[in-house]
């Protein structure tokens, strides 16, 4: 038996390949299984529970066939879908997680996140990521008509793409402190976060002590996944995904 990680998939309609791409990996990765964890920016965009595009009510389907298979299924809110709720989980039989969360894997703890709080050098995006993370702000949105939600997060995405590319690419990558502080705080050897779509295995020190950071990737090009057992090896795969012609 085994355990797969993903995240950044960013679901949306206009990419139809890597939506194809994620049916043929739960159909051939994901069911029956010990569970799949799936780290945050699953969609490109979630703006409540209550939309049901064509999308997301078939991925919620492929999902809840994953969890009826036996595996279980666990979700860590993204900055792009951190309004992913209840309900969604009641109809897939997900759990959410907390970010960030410590699992214990086959007798080994592991510290899980989505990767963008480590990003502290960023000031202007971790400003906007407590604002976004406010309870009260979300409850307000979440009033709103689905068309104004609609708007709102089209207008958030554009000025985010704006934002990004005039940032230098270091400022948008993980701090190497904070990655170690998270480590430290929470007595682990092990992280497993996306987010910066930078995937690899870097082999680290704290204090004196070896551990290892895993980044998964974006699925762009490429399907990428962690897949842990038994064993106690963790190693980060991938394999290219079909482009349209």
């Amino acid at each position: 038996m085994s355990t797969l990680f993903i995240s950044d998939l960013h679901l949306e309609e206009k990419r139809p390949e890597i939506i194809e791409a994620f049916f043929d990996f739960l159909s051939r990765k994901a069911h029956n299984i010990d569970a799949l964890y799936i780290l945050g920016d699953f969609f490109e965009a979630w703006i409540g529970d209550d939309e049901n595009t064509p999308l997301q009510v078939t991925v919620k389907q492929k999902l809840k066939e994953v969890t009826l298979s036996g595996t279980q299924l666990f979700l860590m809110h993204g900055n792009r879908d951190f309004l992913m709720g209840l309900q969604f989980c009641d109809e897939t039989g997900a759990k959410l997680l907390d970010d960030p969360s410590v699992v214990t894997l086959y007798d080994h703890p592991i510290l899980l996140m989505h990767g963008d709080s480590l990003c502290t050098h960023d000031v202007e995006y971790m400003k906007f990521r407590k604002n976004m993370r406010d309870q009260q702000w979300q409850a307000l949105f979440l009033k709103r008509s689905l068309v104004e939600r609609q708007v709102v997060a089209q207008q958030l995405r554009t000025i985010s793409q704006a934002k990004n590319k005039g940032k230098a690419q270091e400022i948008m990558d993980v701090t190497p402190a904070e990655v170690d502080s998270s480590l430290r705080e929470h007595q682990v050897d092990v992280i497993i976060h996306g987010h910066t779509h930078r995937p690899a295995t870097h082999n680290l020190e704290v204090d004196g002590e070896p551990a290892t950071r895993i980044v998964l990737g974006d699925w762009d090009t490429h399907v990428w996944y962690i897949q842990a057992d038994v064993t106690g090896e963790i190693a980060l795969i991938n394999y290219p995904i079909e482009q349209p012609a």
